[in-house]
């Protein structure tokens, strides 16, 4: 193990440091109320890239907040029968990436909706309101807010999961058999997802984001991705006064949090040598999951691209 992690066996038992609001369950049921009313309508215009024996499209739908978020959606041209379906979600400030990304699974007989995250790299909109500083990053947006309910992710999270309900509608689809998957905050979005919509059947998340926050902070790794807990502190919390506040905000979208409600079976990767997110944030939501789960380890890779973890995914979601 690094020098900054605990030992391995101890990181197969731990189960996290940040706190969990007492309104959690609360907090998110009147979230997926909020969410439902928004109903699963959705546009599809035909996209630029085409390729054969491959329906693609632009997919819209309208989130909460009245957001347009817009998702990449590939599906076979001939259809005979109900088919699984794969729900992509991608890495922080990034969008969809490309089309031709997406072509095994179809070839494979699913259909596959890639959601872009409002507000970062692709075309989906952030509509935004809150109290509080939005330059240092989304994770910290409206943690000064006196609403709870005015997080950034606690709206992506919804998204995502309308996302995959709104695969599940389409009348081609077996919503019995749709997976979620992606890397870093694309993983993030995929457990978000599974845990808000207990239907899923499989989970493949790559070094998921979003876990365990207090965590991250001891390792004084509030760098990269999370150095808005940094410039937070130094520009709204100089002496951490409401450092426990703070973690309580977040702990809504900790996904520690969520682990529980996680039904899918997840089939977790990682490499142990990740300084962007730790091993043992990502531990503190693994070992909370209490349904069918696996976790492959990759000693020397830290947050890089890790040799065969497509093929391990692709391989994994055709038990669809």
């Amino acid at each position: 193990m690094p020098v900054f992690e605990m030992p391995l066996e101890e990181l197969r038992h731990y189960k996290g440091c940040s706190p969990c609001p007492g309104d959690f369950k609360e907090y998110w049921r009147e979230a997926l109320g909020e969410l439902e009313a928004t109903g699963l309508a959705y546009t599809c215009t035909p996209a630029a890239f085409e390729a054969p024996g491959v329906k693609c499209h632009d997919l819209w739908f309208v989130g909460t907040g009245g957001a347009r978020v817009h998702c990449m959606f590939l599906k076979p041209a001939q259809l005979s029968k109900k088919i699984p379906a794969v729900a992509v979600f991608h890495g922080y400030m990034h969008h969809g990436g490309e089309w031709f990304e997406r072509l095994p699974y179809v070839y494979a007989g699913n259909a596959v909706l890639v959601m872009e995250a409002r507000g970062q790299g692709g075309l989906s909109e952030d509509v935004y309101a809150g109290a509080g500083p939005t330059l240092f990053g989304h994770v910290v947006r409206g943690v000064r807010d006196k609403d709870p309910h005015k997080l950034y992710y606690r709206d992506v999270y919804l998204d995502a999961a309308k996302a995959v309900r709104i695969l599940m509608s389409m009348d081609f689809v077996d919503e019995a058999r749709v997976a979620t998957t992606g890397k870093s905050q694309g993983g993030a979005l995929a457990l978000a997802a599974a845990a808000l919509t207990p239907e899923v059947k499989l989970c493949a998340p790559i070094y998921p984001f979003l876990c365990d926050f207090r965590r991250v902070a001891q390792l004084d790794l509030m760098k990269d991705a999370y150095e808005g807990f940094s410039y937070y502190f130094k520009k709204c919390d100089p002496t951490h006064a409401h450092e426990q506040e703070f973690f309580e905000r977040l702990g809504y979208i900790d996904l520690q949090n969520h682990a529980s409600a996680i039904r899918a079976q997840v089939f977790w990767q990682t490499g142990l040598m990740d300084i962007l997110c730790p091993p043992s944030a990502q531990f503190s939501a693994y070992n909370k999951l209490t349904g069918r789960k696996e976790m492959k380890l990759y000693p020397e890779y830290g947050h890089e691209q890790i040799p065969y973890t497509n093929d391990t995914v692709f391989s994994f979601l055709r038990k669809l």
